[in-house]
């Protein structure tokens, strides 16, 4: 994806949309720098105070002890490392569980609705700013209704008490502000705040959000808060390590959503308590970063303390295009780092190999499949392949009353590209929503790129409903208008993180069903809960039948963007318009894929569709049993690497040739 842009709203807001109110920066890649105890380039403070308390967590606990990477942060973030560790630890032996950790966190975050008692209760400390660097986000308190303008000054008007109060006091304390309208409070924090090796506080359930980007974040109550604040060390009874081991990769209509929905159902609601959950396996390094952020995000959902994962390219990437170059340098500069002392070792945030868990669960993203979660339970996992079936025997509703995109989990530019190639495609068929369509940006940098993409186009001329970038119906902020009384039972699709009795729209009898924003877009053309986008086609206006292509959710490996390809003069386009263009050329093409490719296209149409539109080859990986059979018949060589380190030889606009595949197909 391209570099995400800040643009100003229209409209007369009351309020300055495109900057918070704020101290100076830190952590971030402007602080000043301190020297370093080798020849080594300087590091940021941050990272400055990192390397030197696990300097001394080695010590410490002995410097062959292998650690996990969340334990590397958290116990990085130690007052006293040494009295923390060994008080009645068996000597460091049995720290998790056992041990009472007093840690001092590098931030804290804040949304509008727990931030007024926070904030008050700091203001009786009688100090003359927080000790730490904190913001507030106003995106609690905006009902979703009528769309985003009208919403927003509703919301104003409605609150500016609290909005006003809010302000001030940020103004007063050296607090960062974030108005209603900048966006949700976990979005914000992944795109301003969280760097790798971090740990903040926020007073938020799904703070873990920025666990995505490597970070210890940790949900609290306003008054934990408030002891960070105030330079207190704040406390946590040492959490127990599950390890998720990932393998494989994601492909067709499986998300990153679809691991975490899969994890709830393995877990359960409570099964992760007393947990922070630690992702790792080779199956990471196929996530992006906001993917990971959406995992790390719901764990929340299992009881889990947070979620954290190993900082990988993908990582570096998400960094460089919110404009934080700056840290992903420091980032790997920082890892390379090492002390004087010939034992001490650099600071990876990975795991150390060997390192020790308390539980370890794998899962196969290749073999996963598309999952929705619900009703009235986040933990109620359904694999997409039997939900129709369960939806006839519980006699749940058939129809589907609306389709909601967003909540922090799922507000991502790459989530709303995704939806946005899934609604062009179905605009192209003549077809739009069935079922009321609304989608929520997760911050204001995300809205106005969507605008500047044209993806805010494709979702008006959709007909759906551009909520403002807040909290909104996730939190039960919602003003429906769909004639859906009190006590009627109905379904709803949202790509939300929690689906509990009225959470949504106070009414006890809408089931709220979890899932990806690509399925619940998909279901909301269909406007019925009975659908399934693998397998079953819409009708369209002229008489045809409609399937998503394969290739309108892939993702391009030289850019990370979903449904983008680039013809060799350089120009960018989506891969069907770009397939057009070299189909009236003359132009043969072919695609190169990872593994799994295919999967979920049952219907020969996923084939039938590249072929007519040139394509003569496909190289992946691996296959998908039913397409490459499907591929086959419709003319379309299915070719696998005899080495698979050779797909990253090959990059976009390449000349392939293939050298005697005509003489072997002859000869059978």
């Amino acid at each position: 994806m391209g570099p995400i842009v800040l643009a100003r709203r229209s409209g007369a807001l009351a309020w300055h949309l495109q900057q918070p109110l704020r101290r100076p920066a830190f952590p971030s890649a402007a602080c000043r720098f301190f020297s370093t105890v080798n020849d080594a380039p300087p590091l940021p403070a941050v990272y400055e105070r990192l390397y030197n308390k696990y300097a001394t967590v080695r010590r410490v606990l002995g410097a062959d002890r292998r650690l996990t990477l969340a334990e590397k942060i958290l116990y990085s973030h130690l007052d006293d490392v040494e009295t923390n560790l060994l008080t009645n630890t068996d000597n460091g032996r049995a720290i998790r569980g056992q041990a009472n950790l007093q840690l001092k966190p590098d931030r804290v975050n804040m949304q509008d609705a727990s931030a007024q008692m926070a904030l008050l209760q700091f203001m009786s400390c009688n100090l003359p700013q927080t000790a730490i660097p904190a913001s507030v986000h106003c995106d609690h308190l905006i009902v979703g209704e009528n769309g985003a303008e009208s919403d927003l000054q509703a919301g104003l008007s409605a609150n500016g008490e609290v909005f006003t109060f809010l302000e001030s006091a940020a103004r007063r304390y050296g607090i960062d502000f974030w108005p209603p309208g900048a966006g949700i409070i976990h979005q914000t924090v992944l795109e301003n705040y969280a760097l790798p090796g971090l740990m903040m506080l926020g007073t938020d359930s799904h703070t873990p959000n920025a666990g995505g980007l490597c970070t210890v974040a940790i949900g609290v109550g306003g008054a934990d808060a408030v002891e960070a604040l105030v330079g207190a060390p704040w406390e946590l009874k040492a959490p127990r390590i599950l390890n998720v081991r990932l393998t494989g990769q994601l492909s067709g209509w499986v998300a990153p959503k679809d691991v975490i929905l899969h994890l709830a159902g393995l877990l359960t609601v409570r099964g992760g308590t007393g947990f922070i959950i630690e992702y790792g396996g080779p199956g990471v390094e196929t996530l992006s970063c906001t993917g990971m952020a959406t995992m790390a995000n719901m764990g929340a959902e299992v009881g889990a303390t947070t979620s954290v994962f190993p900082y990988t390219a993908a990582s570096a990437r998400y960094l460089a295009s919110t404009r934080r170059e700056q840290a992903a340098q420091d980032a790997a500069r920082f890892q390379e780092f090492r002390g004087a002392a010939a034992t001490d070792a650099a600071f990876r945030f990975a795991a150390d190999e060997g390192a020790e868990y308390d539980e370890v669960l794998e899962i196969n993203l290749s073999e996963l499949e598309p999952h929705i979660n619900g009703p009235f339970t986040p933990d109620l996992s359904i694999p997409l392949s039997a939900f129709r079936e369960t939806v006839q025997s519980e006699a749940w509703p058939e129809k589907l009353s609306a389709g909601l995109i967003g909540s922090c989990t799922n507000s991502s530019y790459e989530d709303m590209t995704r939806v946005e190639s899934l609604l062009k495609a179905a605009a192209d068929a003549g077809l739009k929503p069935v079922s009321d369509f609304y989608v929520t940006p997760g911050s204001e940098q995300i809205r106005a790129t969507l605008a500047r993409d044209g993806t805010l186009d494709a979702i008006h001329d959709a007909g759906g409903v551009l909520l403002a970038n807040a909290c909104g119906p996730c939190i039960g902020q919602w003003t429906r208008r769909d004639g859906v009384d009190k006590g009627t039972p109905n379904a709803i699709f949202t790509s939300y993180n929690r689906n509990f009795r009225g959470r949504n729209d106070g009414n006890l009898e809408t089931m709220n069903f979890l899932a990806s924003p690509e399925l619940v877009t998909a279901f909301a053309f269909a406007g019925s809960t009975t659908f399934n986008p693998l397998t079953d086609s819409l009708p369209t206006p002229d008489g045809g039948a409609f399937r998503a292509n394969t290739l309108n959710t892939a993702v391009n490996a030289a850019t990370g963007e979903v449904n983008v390809a680039y013809d060799l003069d350089g120009t960018a386009t989506t891969i069907p318009a770009l397939a057009q263009r070299w189909r009236a050329r003359g132009q043969p093409w072919l695609v190169v894929a990872e593994h799994n490719y295919g999967e979920g296209s049952a219907r020969e149409h996923a084939a039938l569709q590249p072929r007519y539109l040139g394509a003569r080859l496909v190289v992946a990986k691996s296959f998908a049993r039913i397409h490459e059979t499907n591929l086959k018949k419709q003319g379309v060589v299915p070719l696998t690497f005899a080495d698979e380190a050779d797909y990253a030889r090959i990059d976009a606009g390449d000349r392939v040739a293939a050298v005697g595949l005509y003489a072997m197909l002859q000869a059978g």
